[in-house]
């Protein structure tokens, strides 16, 4: 892949962020992710690319999607796989709420897993704790694993884990053990990324998301040395099927970042559409946006923030 190809896609991700960001607060979740594809899929016609969405807009969120197997981009080389998700965290944005983003990721064809969209249970750490995590293991054990590559006590350990009534029993033995939670409402893929930047305050992730964000994921670890583990959650014999259909053959068996996102090379990027941890979301004044995004990419292992201002006017957004 071209490394241009990682301000292109910051570009899809800023179109996507500013365009999402008009709705935040009013309650409207689907109008919001609604102009957030629509903005992403006119900005990808751009990209010097031949793209095939094999993670596509959730259906758990019953909006308009950038659907499996569309094409992207002008049709030339490089081929790629491409991930997205427009507006990750609708309702957060509904609400006005943290960790809002905008979100693309691609690398070589055939080397994403196009991952069913289900849930998936999940651990991510950041770069100082991979290969400490084990996703079979008992939290108590990662939770002492985590901490001892830190260098932290277990009440200074953060864990962030999607506040759902199917993670009582994490919260509770998490607790008992002493580490301290973070509840997040919406937007694993965020919380997820946190794990690798110290600033953030987090140090794991937690408990089962969609299996889509799980890639995404990936590849951003991916990018920043960090490690997520995951395991499918079929909760039909349909959603089981799905999974074999999709190529997994056995869609209980651990899935290591190898199997998310293959070889050596991907490109994330994410632009804030509302405030988080890691990036802030839009700013309008008027006449201008203000964006914050971040580009990785891991071949070279190159990370960059971009702060953007964009010129507003009736007919476009960028």
């Amino acid at each position: 892949m071209d490394r241009h190809l990682s301000m292109e896609l910051v570009r899809v991700t800023e179109a996507a962020a500013i365009s999402s960001a008009r709705w935040m607060g009013l309650g409207k979740k689907d109008e919001a992710d609604d102009a957030a594809t629509t903005a992403m899929r006119k900005e990808f016609n751009h990209i010097p690319m031949d793209g095939t969405v094999v993670i596509g807009e959730g259906e758990m969120d019953e909006a308009p999607m950038l659907y499996i197997g569309e094409k992207l981009g002008q049709g030339c080389s490089p081929e790629v796989d491409v991930a997205v998700d427009p507006l990750e965290g609708t309702n957060i944005v509904a609400k006005g709420s943290w960790n809002a983003l905008s979100v693309v990721a691609i690398a070589d064809k055939g080397n994403l897993l196009h991952a069913p969209d289900m849930y998936m249970d999940k651990i991510a750490v950041g770069p100082r704790a991979v290969g400490k995590i084990d996703i079979n293991a008992p939290v108590t054990d990662n939770l002492k694993a985590v901490a001892k590559a830190l260098g932290k006590d277990m009440g200074d350990l953060v864990v962030v884990i999607l506040d759902r009534p199917r993670h009582e029993k994490i919260i509770e033995e998490v607790r008992r053990v002493g580490a301290r939670i973070k509840l997040i409402s919406d937007g694993d893929v965020a919380a997820a990324l946190n794990t690798a930047f110290e600033d953030t305050g987090v140090d794991i992730l937690l408990g089962s998301g969609g299996a889509p964000e799980g890639v995404l994921a990936a590849v951003g670890l991916k990018c920043l040395g960090g490690e997520i583990q995951g395991r499918l959650l079929p909760q039909s014999r349909e959603e089981f099927e799905r999974c074999k259909e999709m190529g997994l053959d056995d869609p209980n068996r651990v899935l290591t970042m190898d199997d998310l996102v293959s070889g050596d090379d991907a490109i994330f990027a994410a632009t804030g559409v509302t405030d988080g941890e890691l990036l802030r979301g839009v700013r309008f004044d008027g006449k201008q946006a203000a964006t914050h995004s971040l580009v990785m990419r891991a071949k070279t292992g190159t990370v960059r923030f971009v702060e953007g201002t964009h010129r507003l006017d009736i007919k476009q957004i960028l």
